[in-house]
């Protein structure tokens, strides 16, 4: 079974950056499209990037310019950087399968923006 372990979040100021990272178990990694998601108090999960297997992305207009998704098929790891973070982009961040998540949730990782 896949499972899911997301690092890299933490305290940063408003324009700060972060990168993100969520390690996955499982040889079928490299088959499948990834996304990033995120879920802020009293808020629904959202998606916040997507790539493919290809390594096409897509991301929504609120964080379009601002975070980039990449993979490593090699070391089944995909990321996140975040740049020109906004307190509204405080959240819990999660990785899945895109489209339809199909891997148990992880923990996940704590993204706080705040000065």
């Amino acid at each position: 079974q896949v499972q899911l372990v997301e690092s890299g979040g933490g305290l940063v100021q408003p324009g700060g950056s972060l990168r993100l990272s969520c390690a996955t178990s499982g040889s079928i990694f490299s088959h499948y499209a990834m996304a990033w998601y995120r879920q802020a108090p009293g808020k629904q999960r959202e998606l916040v990037a997507g790539i493919r297997s290809g390594g096409s992305t897509n991301y929504p207009d609120s964080v379009k310019g601002r975070f980039t998704i990449s993979r490593d098929n090699v070391k089944n790891t995909v990321y996140l950087q975040m740049n020109s973070l906004k307190p509204e982009d405080t959240a819990v961040y999660y990785c899945n399968s895109h489209f339809v998540p199909q891997f148990p949730w992880g923990q996940g990782t704590q993204v706080t923006v705040s000065s």
